[in-house]
């Protein structure tokens, strides 16, 4: 495989946040090595053999890379489509099933499935559906929660951060931790599937939300955004969130 191979393999391996993060930060002179602090650890070192491979075809100076990564970017900012959700008691909804939607996503995820959420009831379908990916090695689940709605021992139907972690294993159990001496909530409530689908929601995983409760979610189909949304999380790990095991 020669070097002109290089810029597709840096699209199929970057995504869009990736590429538009390097870019930035070689045009304002950072290193190569510097730039490459915005993708994640395992992908750091390809990325860096392939944007080596196209400098030597061009030029010794990072910058040239530019309007490969700028390209880049471009083609994963794909115009959004939206999709209405809703759930209500007795299926009254005109719209799309949100609960039936988001289990039907996680189950057709096929590289990671990013979660964000207040609580769990081991009774929501999505409990089940979050485990079933968990359970598939191609599959990288990553959940954010909140550690006093999940660790309040007077909720008995709602698994703490520790069981949360052992029904997930081995995905990546994040919980919120105090920030200036303050107590961070997690309310963000969103489903992100292959880094491309997102589902925002006002729905908690839980057998009311999914039954009893009027909650509303937005399906949008944009790798940009989705991607943008899950580094977001990422990058406050380990200053909001600490790592459940």
């Amino acid at each position: 495989m020669g070097d002109e191979d290089a810029p597709r393999l840096l699209g199929q391996l970057l995504t869009g946040a990736d590429a538009r993060g390097i870019a930035d930060r070689l045009i304002d002179g950072d290193t190569l090595t510097t730039a490459l602090r915005i993708v994640a650890a395992g992908k750091r070192p390809e990325a860096r053999r392939l944007l080596e491979r196209i400098l030597r075809r061009n030029s010794e100076s990072p910058q040239q890379v530019v309007p490969i990564l700028r390209a880049i970017e471009g083609a994963r900012a794909l115009p959004p489509a939206l999709s209405p959700l809703w759930t209500m008691p007795g299926h009254l909804a005109q719209g799309g099933p949100l609960t039936t939607s988001a289990t039907r996503l996680i189950d057709s995820a096929r590289q990671a499935v990013t979660c964000s959420t207040y609580n769990f009831q081991r009774s929501s379908a999505l409990w089940k559906a979050l485990r079933r990916a968990a359970q598939r090695d191609e599959i990288a689940v990553r959940i954010y929660l909140d550690t006093r709605a999940a660790d309040d021992t007077g909720q008995h139907w709602s698994p703490s951060t520790a069981e949360v972690a052992a029904h997930l294993a081995p995905s990546e159990v994040w919980r919120t931790k105090t920030f200036d001496g303050v107590y961070v909530r997690n309310h963000a409530k969103f489903l992100a599937i292959d880094h491309h689908l997102l589902l925002v929601t006002s729905a908690n995983f839980s057998w009311s939300a999914e039954n009893n409760n009027v909650e509303f979610g937005v399906l949008i189909d944009n790798p940009s955004l989705t991607e943008a949304v899950e580094r977001e999380l990422w990058e406050v790990q380990g200053v909001l969130y600490e790592r459940d095991f």
